[in-house]
């Protein structure tokens, strides 16, 4: 191949004029349209400078011409490096220095805010839009058609930075191989085909809507209905015409919240996929019964994509994150690497095709969180059964040390989701003067519904070992969450932990 991840995902369908995007006003884009229009980004990025190999940064609101640059950088042969669109412009000076982006993308209405980031890191600024900007301008008049530049699957592809609650954000690199893996496996075992219409209303600066979502239907050669953000509105009105869709738990309980969600509007539906953070046993439930689908759970992170998935069409088992990928080797580990029994919990570690190449620039932090024999050490505690499902009960930064014994948050969790009134919780260590640190309830009621500590405290005392019970309990509104849904126990210790 000339360049493996561009004539995997993009080159097969150079003149084909199948449906690959349905956009929220009605309108449509081919898969040779956006194959073109992906041609002309890659002109316009040689000419602001980019040579192959050097960083892109883009911070962009989602829209089609987001995802062409994508594939202009691939075809290029430049390094992708897409950033949430939340942050400002003092975050995103750090991701665009420490990457040595020559080039950062922005939507036009933060040209003033972030043109002097780009000028302060030596980089070139240019802004894109779905209706405009410097970048999109110059490609409207530029040829349809790209030398695709030559690549090696072991060549980096793309950066993809850490969430940095630990320290300093991490950016991990990913190569055209790590891609292209996940992407076929993942179209083999959830049964994607050309026919599929996947609703995507995810982010692209992420793993999940990027790599997986959009690389599994170009893999698949289907359709994606393609909505800036979740709105359920938009999700209702376009289900009927889809097959399946990715989402975080949000979409699911707020579907649910929706009476007009019911088995006759997903009646045309084959897969339901949640992933990003953990789903709530009782949004299971509810939703198998509400529409007859059992969502399917899977498991990945930033420097590996997916992970692990629940079986497609075996027993897909609420809580769990199913079974390790075809392709990827997955143990629960001590601390010192060696392989536990099926049943204890350790680190999750994983080796195969889909793990990263490293950190950029931090070749010791790589060298802490990568094996001698090619196991990625994920932070994640875990425990497998005996069939190979993947329970996750924490980060390891999450355990709780209290007084010598070690205390699993997503065990305390389980049961406080269980209680009357309860609509989810999150449990933070906390410092003791003591034991180290104890464990702290935070809960979130379910709506109109009050809640009973004392209650909570019987339960927690008849079902938990003392040492395991919560010493303290806030009641508040909802759970800090990122723009994938994913709670912030770092933001909760620094409200509670002091």
């Amino acid at each position: 191949m000339n360049n493996p991840l561009y004539d995997t995902m993009f080159a097969p369908y150079a003149d084909k004029d199948t449906t690959f995007l349905h956009l929220p006003d009605g309108g449509v884009i081919t898969h040779a349209a956006f194959v073109r229009r992906a041609a002309q980004l890659a002109h316009s990025l040689c000419a602001y400078g980019v040579q192959t190999g050097e960083r892109v940064a883009v911070q962009v609101e989602k829209c089609p011409d987001m995802l062409a640059l994508y594939a202009a950088c691939v075809q290029l042969g430049a390094i992708f490096l897409p950033l949430n669109t939340a942050y400002t412009a003092a975050e995103l000076s750090y991701f665009v220095e420490d990457s040595g982006a020559v080039l950062l993308v922005a939507d036009p209405a933060r040209t003033e805010e972030l043109a002097p980031v780009a000028d302060a890191a030596g980089a070139a600024f240019a802004t894109l839009s779905a209706s405009g900007g410097s970048l999109s301008d110059d490609a409207d008049a530029r040829p349809h058609v790209f030398e695709t530049v030559a690549r090696s699957e072991d060549d980096l592809a793309a950066f993809l930075y850490t969430s940095g609650t630990t320290g300093r954000s991490k950016g991990a690199m990913l190569t055209q191989k790590n891609l292209i893996s996940n992407a076929v496996t993942l179209t083999e075992l959830w049964h994607f085909t050309k026919d599929d219409v996947l609703l995507h209303a995810l982010p692209i600066f992420h793993t999940h809507g990027l790599f997986v979502a959009t690389n599994v239907m170009l893999v698949a050669g289907g359709a994606m209905v393609f909505l800036p953000k979740l709105d359920i509105d938009q999700l209702i009105n376009w289900m009927p015409r889809a097959t399946s869709m990715m989402g975080v738990p949000t979409f699911y309980t707020r579907l649910l919240d929706d009476a007009r969600f019911d088995s006759d509007l997903a009646a045309n539906m084959r897969l339901f996929i949640s992933g990003s953070a953990p789903l709530l046993a009782d949004t299971h439930v509810a939703f198998e019964e509400r529409t007859g689908h059992r969502i399917l759970e899977r498991y990945g992170m930033t420097e590996t994509n997916m992970n692990t998935s629940n079986p497609y069409a075996g027993a897909r088992i609420a809580g769990t994150v199913g079974l390790p990928l075809p392709d990827v080797k997955l143990r629960i580990a001590d601390a010192n690497g060696a392989e536990l029994p099926r049943g204890e919990t350790g680190v999750v570690e994983v080796r195969g095709p889909n793990v990263f190449a490293g950190y950029w620039n931090m070749p010791e932090k790589t060298a802490e969180e990568m094996r001698a024999d090619g196991f990625f050490i994920t932070g994640d505690l875990g425990v497998q059964d005996t069939q190979g499902y993947v329970t996750i009960v924490g980060r390891g930064k999450d355990l709780i040390i209290s007084g010598g014994y070690n205390i699993y948050p997503k065990e305390l969790e389980l049961l406080l989701d269980g209680q009357n009134g309860v609509l989810e919780s999150a449990v933070i260590g906390v410092p003791h003067a003591d034991l180290g640190e104890v464990p702290l309830a935070v809960l979130v009621p379910q709506s109109g519904a009050q809640i009973d500590l004392e209650a909570i405290k019987t339960a927690m005392a008849e079902g938990l070992a003392r040492y395991k019970q919560p010493r303290e309990y806030r009641v508040i509104d909802e759970l800090p969450r990122n723009t994938m849904g994913k709670v912030q126990k770092v933001a909760l210790r620094a409200e509670f932990g002091s």
